[in-house]
């Protein structure tokens, strides 16, 4: 096993640099090899050199014949069309928009690395496409001369499609459809396809949306099916079912949620006992008693990983009759949950629990602005004790997170006001109150309880039988990077021995003290790994939890509902895992991935129709990212990033300087920094890119 994973870490090694020869001491350097392994090490390199693995080549050198090196991953294609593809290794294999082939934006590709490279990173091209990322593409309709063609939306698509005539559902001239491509098998030139369906034009509400969803092959309604399965449900509950759970409906339970929410998938309930402990009931929804391993609705619920919401709407994970209904732990209704009781000493630490099949009755729902004002006694309620008692173990549960090293990342929520027309009318920054971070503080606890009733048991190197919500701890090269950005704008700040996530948040703490805070918070959130689920458990590094999973959200989260099932097996004593679990978890964390993508798409899609307005109108902002081309500024009172290029920068000649993240003029001398405060007007905004661009206004 050890030399099996020895052998990856030099196939990787020698993949990241296709071009160079290494001799074997500048392998054992770069992968850490000690001393006294040396010897087998170096035996190691010549039986891969005998089996063909790698190649041997003069002055003792070791290497790749690169153009026998195949890697595969996604294509990220540039809006300038380039791209990269993200190789095992971690590397970056650069591909030219000559050598793209047939392949798209998000495909998963092969690509056959070059023996030579001219930039940095390995360059290659694609072979094969392994696995489409989308079977339809949006975009506008037009009338050619010689034929109709849909231009794409997306910029990173540099192909128009061809539609042949009779397959353009009679759409008209500048109409956003939908189309498919039915053939494309030669490179040098554009694929056919067909409209299939069209959605209106650009100005129609609505279809702002439509587009995106499309964009990102989300399904808008689900199979008749599977609808009908939903349907033939049952609201009342067997007798039965009551009988052997725990009756919890006499007791005072109740939900916190936004305003606007639709179904309320967990529930809290707080008792001071006897011996001045608390304890502390967290109520989730039970939706594993309503969807059964490899029904239509748990196929459908797995392909769809997660409910996906935008400003105006929301693509549930499962069907209304399920997410608003069944399940909804809704005031004043008997549901089934699945609860666990926590009790915590005063200081908040934990000295017992138990996880419960139970049925309750929420006795009120609340929304996060009336529990704050029953918290900032305006109002008054008969649970205010109960509320009062809750905000008091927050705290004491946030001030141990902290003691823990916990990071809080201080991250500000958009939050957009519509019309009736779905056109925005308000745009400003999501308050955080401390209702919020009551249900959030429950909510990590129960997650942090639950996992470590199961991980406790598991060695954290090997695979279990249980799905985890990991988060590793950032690599070397993202933490360089996010302290030289940090020193440049003023912190004197230097790498620790050993990260471990107090580092970053006693850094973190001090953020709020200077006027780029919001810039030090983005760089902190890109410097951490993304968060996945899986079945090795190695811990939550921004938590500083080892041990933590996702069971509070099953009505809008698969690997929830997953966690549900798997606990119940084992609290049954009779454990039936999916074989295919670990792929599971893979497409749970790809649809996540996904669904935060389109998400961001739709907040920043009505932030720009809302900045169309003030084209021509001047506004300060903060200087929040520096490139190469020009600078990104930040509207703070509106959340939203556009580009003054460098381009239009007449005033002198700019050049980018990596190391102090500035743009200095070579002239006068001017610079452009981080957290400078600089006035731009609005030039230019484009709904369809999402794109916005500044002009300086300050000269």
């Amino acid at each position: 096993m050890i030399l099996k994973k020895m052998k990856k870490k030099v196939v990787d090694l020698l993949a990241s640099q296709p071009s160079r020869r290494f001799k074997a001491k500048e392998i054992a350097r770069a992968l850490l090899v000690p001393q006294n392994k040396y010897k087998s090490l170096k035996s190691l390199l010549h039986t891969m050199v005998e089996d063909g693995t790698i190649g041997k080549f003069p002055k003792n050198r070791f290497g790749f014949n690169a153009a026998t090196i195949e890697v595969s991953g996604i294509l990220h294609v540039n809006s300038q069309g380039y791209g990269f593809v993200r190789a095992d290794s971690g590397s970056d294999v650069f591909v030219s928009q000559k050598n793209m082939g047939l392949a798209l934006h998000k495909d998963i590709v092969r690509v056959r690395l070059f023996s030579s490279s001219q930039g940095s990173s390995p360059e290659g091209k694609v072979i094969d496409i392994i696995e489409r990322a989308r079977n339809k593409i949006v975009g506008t309709f037009r009338h050619g001369r010689r034929y109709d063609y849909v231009i794409p939306q997306d910029v990173k698509i540099h192909r128009d499609i061809i539609i042949p005539q009779g397959e353009s559902l009679n759409a008209i001239e500048g109409q956003i459809v939908v189309s498919e491509i039915d053939l494309w098998e030669d490179n040098a030139v554009n694929p056919f396809g067909k409209v299939v369906e069209i959605l209106g034009f650009h100005d129609d509400p609505g279809v702002d949306v439509l587009s995106i969803i499309h964009s990102y092959s989300l399904p808008l309604d689900f199979p008749p099916a599977v609808k009908k399965d939903a349907e033939k449900m049952s609201v009342e509950i067997p007798a039965l079912e009551i009988e052997r759970r725990m009756d919890l409906r006499d007791h005072v339970i109740f939900t916190i949620d936004p305003e606007d929410a639709k179904d309320f998938d967990d529930a809290v309930s707080l008792e001071l006992t006897e011996r001045n402990t608390y304890l502390l009931g967290v109520h989730i929804a039970d939706v594993s008693y309503y969807v059964s391993p490899n029904s239509l609705l748990d196929r459908e619920a797995s392909e769809r990983g997660t409910s996906v919401y935008f400003v105006d709407r929301v693509i549930p994970m499962l069907p209304e009759k399920l997410s608003n209904q069944l399940c909804s732990l809704a005031e004043g209704q008997e549901k089934l949950c699945f609860s666990i009781f926590m009790e915590l000493d005063p200081n908040a630490d934990l000295l017992d629990y138990q996880i419960k099949e139970t049925v309750i009755c929420s006795k009120k729902r609340f929304n996060y602005i009336e529990a704050q004002s029953i918290l900032d006694q305006k109002t008054t309620h008969e649970f205010a004790p109960v509320l009062n008692q809750m905000y008091e173990l927050s705290l004491k549960l946030i001030k141990k997170r902290r003691e823990r090293g916990s990071i809080d990342f201080e991250s500000p929520e958009v939050e957009i006001k519509l019309d009736d027309k779905g056109s925005p009318i308000e745009i400003g920054r999501r308050k955080r109150l401390a209702s919020h971070r009551l249900i959030e503080e429950f909510m990590l606890l129960a997650n942090e309880t639950v996992a470590r009733s199961v991980g406790e048991e598991n060695d954290q190197t090997e695979k279990s039988s249980f799905v985890f919500r990991v988060h590793e701890k950032p690599d070397d090269v993202s933490v360089d990077e996010f302290l030289q950005l940090v020193n440049a704008i003023g912190f004197t700040v230097k790498k620790p021995k050993k990260i471990m996530p107090r580092f970053f948040q006693l850094l973190a703490e001090k953020f709020p003290l200077y006027p780029t805070a919001l810039i030090l918070n983005d760089a902190l959130l890109r410097t951490m790994m993304k968060a996945r689920y899986t079945t090795v458990n190695t811990g939550h590094f921004g938590l500083a939890y080892s041990f933590y999973t996702h069971f509070t959200s099953p009505i809008r989260r698969y690997p929830d509902l997953l966690v549900h099932r798997l606990l119940k097996q084992k609290l049954s004593g009779a454990l039936n895992v999916p074989e295919n679990l670990d792929q599971l978890c893979q497409k749970a964390t790809d649809r996540e991935i996904r669904a935060q993508e389109v998400e961001r798409a739709g907040i920043k899609l009505k932030q720009v129709q809302y900045l169309e307005q003030y084209v021509g109108k001047t506004f300060t902002g903060i200087i929040c990212r520096i490139v190469m081309f020009g600078f990104f500024v930040r509207l703070e009172e509106f959340l939203v990033d556009g580009l003054v290029h460098v381009n239009s920068l007449d005033d002198d000649y700019y050049i980018y300087n990596e190391n102090t993240f500035t743009l200095e003029g070579a002239r006068r001398g001017k610079k452009y920094r981080l957290g400078d405060r600089v006035k731009v007007q609005i030039d230019r905004v484009d709904r369809n890119e999402r794109l916005v661009d500044f002009v300086i206004k300050d000269k």
